[in-house]
């Protein structure tokens, strides 16, 4: 699967940078690993140095920078390779982050860190 398509490249291109935007930020793409629970939300993508910007739902709930390259190699624990939740639409960054938190504590992960 084609992670970051034309279309997506003009949209993030379009949106430019959010910094300072906090929880009004839009989430452009989602990125997920369909044998684990990872899941990327980007909200920049610097063409350049092929990295997003965004929220992270990992061992933790984070904003951080992630690759476009590592996306393409990373594999799950079953092999499965990271896809992009082509039925995606965009949201503000804030609303995912309380969707994200509230998932992990109805599903028993509220030992997680939220930075």
């Amino acid at each position: 699967m084609e992670l970051l398509t034309d279309e997506l490249l003009r949209r993030f291109a379009e949106i430019g940078s959010q910094e300072g935007k906090g929880d009004d930020a839009i989430v452009v793409a989602k990125f997920f690993t369909p044998d684990s629970s990872w899941t990327w939300y980007a909200t920049e993508y610097d063409p350049a140095a092929r990295e997003f910007f965004g929220l992270v739902d990992g061992h933790d709930v984070e904003l951080g920078c992630f690759s476009l390259d590592e996306l393409e190699e990373a594999t799950g624990p079953h092999g499965l390779h990271i896809e992009r939740d082509i039925w995606w639409r965009e949201r503000r960054l804030g609303e995912v982050r309380d969707d994200v938190v509230a998932r992990r504590l109805t599903s028993g992960l509220d030992d997680c860190e939220v930075a």
